[in-house]
């Protein structure tokens, strides 16, 4: 496994300078732009519902929602991005889906098509994400990449866009929070036409030729009856998943406790920081560390970090806490996207991708939030227990994929 740092191999391809710049750039530019969705999407959503006169339960049903329903649209997507090689294509169309629901949610006039508007704005910008990561890998490969540069644009326009956001819905008022998620969107359809065409692989000459085939299952299902691939999907959606009562509860927790707002607010930026300086460095980090450490280092910290939470840390303590955000997402996603760059072929890539995506931030994400919501009900602070739990069956899980994996792809 000693290539297992995916950055010195791509760097022997020898792709032009220029060319691979300007790949990176317009990824970088894209990433940014798609994550200004979600700094106001994640945290403004719900208060633009309930400014709408949406009640607690029906937010909570329009929240949901698209957890469920993207465990089929997303993966089926990539499916036929992979089959007729046209990522950026699909990423175009569902940039313009996200602009168009969200015209739509700010005049649906009542619950059912606001559920409507906001679950296929909610499926738009969530199904763009591993299509977007597909290209970054193929950048990856074929231009010598740094991947953790490009995406830590979306790390800082998420942070400017949650703190921008505020100001704008403190002077303007909480109906202005769907207008934000609009304007954001039509940013990401300029970004999206941007977009590079993919990179050829080194060897490959020009890029792949698309099928005007329909997809077959035939990937989805040799992917899914691989014990490393199965193990790695364990892994990351545990780890992962283990977030679930700090991102539905911890805020609020902390306000329990007598945290200002501006704090909680400022141990929030302390994480999302962490997870910044990750990934600017990221290229260092692959050169010397295996992306199945990153995944063993990503479990190891969720074990620290929700076994201690669990017993409500005082203040000084909650920011060292808070920096182990950088290991537990950022570096077990960092890990996982130069697991798939190495272990999965190139035509795969892409249905692996969604695969990562529905099953951490759908699956995993959705059912670990159920437990969560149960534990913190009855016990408080204590549901972090099971999230430490849930980070132990990761560990146990990121050690067999390190056992178990050669270091290449997992089939040719």
């Amino acid at each position: 496994m000693a290539g297992d740092g995916s950055g010195r191999e791509a760097a022997q391809t020898g792709m032009p300078p220029g060319v691979a710049g300007s790949f990176a750039l317009r990824l970088s530019v894209f990433f940014a732009a798609l994550f200004l969705i979600y700094g106001v999407h994640l945290p403004y959503l719900p208060v633009w519902l309930d400014w709408r006169g949406i009640t607690p339960s029906e937010i909570g049903v329009i929240s949901a929602a698209p957890f469920f329903v993207r465990l089929v649209v997303t993966p089926a997507i990539a499916l036929y991005a992979d089959q007729w090689n046209a990522h950026r294509g699909f990423i175009i169309a569902l940039a313009w889906s996200a602009t168009a629901a969200g015209g739509m949610l700010a005049i649906a006039p009542g619950f059912w098509p606001v559920l409507i508007a906001a679950v296929v704005f909610a499926l738009a910008i969530t199904s763009i994400m591993p299509l977007t990561e597909t290209i970054a890998v193929g950048g990856v490969r074929a231009g010598g990449l740094d991947y953790g540069r490009m995406r830590l644009w979306g790390s800082l326009a998420f942070v400017a866009a949650t703190f921008l956001g505020g100001a704008v819905i403190e002077r303007a008022g909480a109906g202005a929070g769907v207008w934000m998620m609009v304007a954001a969107a039509v940013l990401t359809v300029v970004a999206a036409h941007a977009l590079p065409l993919p990179l050829p692989v080194s060897g490959a000459g020009a890029p792949q030729q698309r099928s005007t085939r329909w997809p077959d299952m035939t990937v989805a299902r040799r992917l899914m009856r691989s014990p490393v691939f199965l193990a790695f999907l364990v892994a990351v959606g545990a780890i992962q998943g283990a977030h679930a009562t700090f991102y539905t509860f911890g805020a609020l927790h902390w306000q329990g406790q007598g945290i200002s707002p501006a704090m909680v607010g400022a141990l929030w930026t302390i994480g999302v920081v962490a997870e910044i300086a990750l990934f600017a460095y990221s290229g260092w980090v692959m050169q010397r560390i295996w992306a199945t450490t990153l995944l063993i280092l990503g479990a190891v910290s969720a074990v620290v970090r929700w076994s201690i939470m669990a017993w409500d840390p005082p203040l000084l303590l909650l920011f060292p806490l808070q920096v182990l955000h950088g290991a537990t997402y950022g570096a077990t996603h960092l890990g996982a996207i130069h697991f798939i760059s190495r272990a999965i072929p190139e035509n795969a890539t892409g249905t692996a991708q969604a695969i990562y995506a529905t099953v951490a931030a759908g699956i995993a994400m959705g059912l670990a939030t159920l437990i969560a919501g149960a534990l913190f009900a009855r016990s408080g602070a204590m549901a972090y227990v099971a999230m430490a739990a849930l980070a132990v069956l990761g560990l146990l899980a990121s050690v067999y994929v390190r056992r178990s994996w050669s270091g290449f792809r997992l089939w040719d």
